[in-house]
């Protein structure tokens, strides 16, 4: 090692052929762009090794391959990062430039400088020290994690600037992210790559973002190829932005972006975010659903239990356990006080024990059943929970009771709750997500229409045909309304049953509401019986009892038209606006009716409600 210029590097033997290239100077760098999603702007860019043009070594996956089988992997490192910095210094470039090292790298050819020696290198080759972002790779490789930390650091402080690379690709580590602190993370592109259609790397990347702002850094995402994609990421909040959408890697870098990916992030269109389809279910217990009771041993009395009772008198039931801590039985307070006051029972069973009573195969729910599974419990043939409670095991192991009132309780509000996020009939995004896409809509300043659908004498047809017959009526809705949208433009919700809102930013938006009626006026008449459509309508009892004749269902849309200064509006008030224009739509016997901002009904509670 040079201690003079960390930046020089050993040639090797001049026989291999990695060997010969350092030998010859025969490295060349390519510079791939990294954009600003907030600004648009060239933030900065990546070096990256490239060999002579048409040759075996031309890739930077052959020359490393090849820099390991000569003995030469540090040496190529180092001589990589000395033909970036000599290249930027020539370009002329001020913007930053990320340098890709190895940590392994890192700590055996800079762990026993100064870093000042570094930075003079770099000066000395026209680039300062700021503009400077040393790209951590291959982490998994740091044998002293303390060691690679603290020269990190030591870096940081002399200027040059931290990135983490790919991180989430199973090398990344969220304990060095949090140890060394780098002003940049880079996302691998697994994460990045088609996120306009995967909900569950978007949630994932909702973490992360929350994650960095708590230790300071800026996310970039790696394997940016589509427009959906970037229009997504930008509007998550992703700081950065990389990948062949962006700007392929040059030998000249290039000084603007292009236009296609300019088009997306000048737009004040809005992304559609994707949305899992399915309702979410619970993790754990609400507070108050699992009582700690203590549990027994089956060798308890009866007369040690009525005191052990008499003691707690909130419990409910008393749980046995084997000496595992599994549970074994269940006996209620009730049951077994009516056995206990009976004539001559304590003179005959009092010293006996009380596990003799107990119900040996009570139910069993552990507490991190999801929102199927204590759907199962409560149908199942056997209530006694009703009567008895319930056991809440963890791991197998007893961890507490539960009483079958608590448990349909639990279920209920996990429902409605898991309503509020996903529709359990349609699947279709609820309440909460329609309301944040209206605010995200309002405050990016983006033009759109709120469309309020809903269906005419669907009450009548579900009461006469059924439930089941209903909700085919509204998922055949639900189908043509997504049929006649663009789901990179146009938002479905389902606020409840025959309510559907539609956040259009397509610009044919009225020709599509035209096309959902059009279809389903005319596919819905299929879901009615051959006499109902000769008759063109069933009888029915309306709303006060009477019985009458009710048309076919149709459907009607009411529409508003935000435009030019969308971002002064709330969700509450979109919701209601909409609304009001469905209203219209069916007091007038409109199948559409639209109407602008300027008559704009007061804000509500802030909820989206069926009307």
């Amino acid at each position: 090692m040079n201690m003079t210029n960390p930046l020089a590097y050993a040639t090797g033997d001049g026989v291999g052929p990695l060997s010969r290239l350092l030998a010859e100077g025969s490295l060349t760098m390519a510079f791939q762009p990294i954009v600003s999603l907030s600004t648009g702007q060239l933030h900065a860019h990546e070096a990256l090794v490239r060999g002579p043009q048409g040759m075996p070594l031309q890739s930077p996956d052959a020359l490393f391959a090849a820099a390991r089988r000569e003995g030469l992997l540090q040496d190529f490192e180092v001589a990589c990062l000395a033909t970036a910095l000599k290249r930027w210094s020539s370009l002329g470039q001020r913007g930053r430039l990320f340098l890709n090292v190895s940590a392994t790298a890192l700590v055996r050819c800079f762990g026993h400088i100064e870093p000042r020696q570094l930075v003079e290198q770099m000066r000395l080759r026209g680039v300062l020290p700021e503009q400077m972002v040393l790209e951590i790779t291959e982490h998994e490789h740091v044998g002293n994690v303390a060691e690679f930390v603290a020269l990190a650091q030591r870096l940081h402080e002399a200027g040059l600037r931290l990135a983490l690379d790919d991180f989430g690709d199973g090398r990344s580590s969220l304990r060095l992210w949090s140890e060394l602190a780098p002003d940049y993370v880079k996302i691998d592109k697994y994460f990045t790559a088609d996120i306009a259609h995967h909900a569950q790397r978007l949630k994932t990347l909702q973490a992360l973002l929350q994650i960095a702002e708590t230790l300071g850094s800026s996310l970039v995402a790696e394997g940016i190829e589509t427009a959906d994609d970037l229009r997504v990421l930008r509007d998550l909040g992703i700081s950065f932005g990389q990948g062949y959408f962006l700007g392929r890697p040059l030998r000249d870098p290039p000084l603007e972006l292009p236009p296609e990916a300019a088009q997306v992030l000048g737009s004040s269109r809005v992304a559609v975010l994707p949305t899992l389809r399915i309702a979410p279910s619970p993790g754990r217990l609400s507070q108050g659903a699992l009582v700690p009771a203590e549990a027994v041993t089956p060798e308890l009395s009866c007369d040690q239990l009525a005191a052990r009772f008499d003691e707690h008198p909130d419990w409910h039931a008393i749980a046995f356990v084997d000496a595992r801590q599994q549970p074994i039985g269940l006996l209620s307070r009730q049951e077994f006080f009516d056995r206990y006051a009976k004539p001559y029972f304590k003179e005959i069973y009092g010293r006996k024990p009380a596990f003799t009573f107990a119900n040996t195969r009570p139910t069993l729910v552990d507490v991190e059943a999801g929102i199927d599974e204590l759907l199962s419990v409560l149908m199942n043939a056997d209530q006694r929970y009703l009567l008895e409670g319930i056991v809440y095991v963890e791991n197998g192991l007893y961890a507490g009771l539960g009483t079958g009132h608590q448990l349909v309780r639990q279920v209920t509000e996990s429902r409605i709750e898991a309503a509020r996020h996903a529709n359990p009939l349609t699947f279709l995004p609820g309440n909460i997500p329609i309301s944040e896409h209206i605010d995200r809509l309002c405050a990016a300043g983006a033009d759109f229409v709120a469309c309020y659908a809903d269906l005419s004498n669907f009450k009548p047809f579900n009461d006469h045909f059924g439930y089941w017959r209903g909700d085919e009526a509204i998922q055949l809705l639900s189908r043509k309304i997504q049929e006649h949208c663009d789901p990179r433009r146009d938002f479905v919700g389902h606020v409840g049953g025959d309510d559907f809102v539609i956040l259009f930013q397509s610009h044919d938006w009225e020709a599509r509401c035209e096309r959902v009626v059009a279809e389903y006026n005319e596919a819905v008449r299929q879901l009615y019986d051959d006499e109902s459509r000769s008759r063109r309508g069933i009888e029915a009892e309306d709303r006060h009892g009477t019985t009458r004749f009710f048309s076919f269902i149709s459907l009607y849309m009411g529409a508003v038209v935000f435009a030019g200064n969308p971002g002064r509006w709330r969700a509450a008030d979109v919701a209601n606006a909409a609304a009001m224009a469905k209203q219209r739509a069916k007091q007038r016997g409109l199948s559409i009716f639209v109407e602008g901002v300027g008559l704009l009904a007061p804000a509500g509670a802030g909820q989206l409600q069926p009307l």
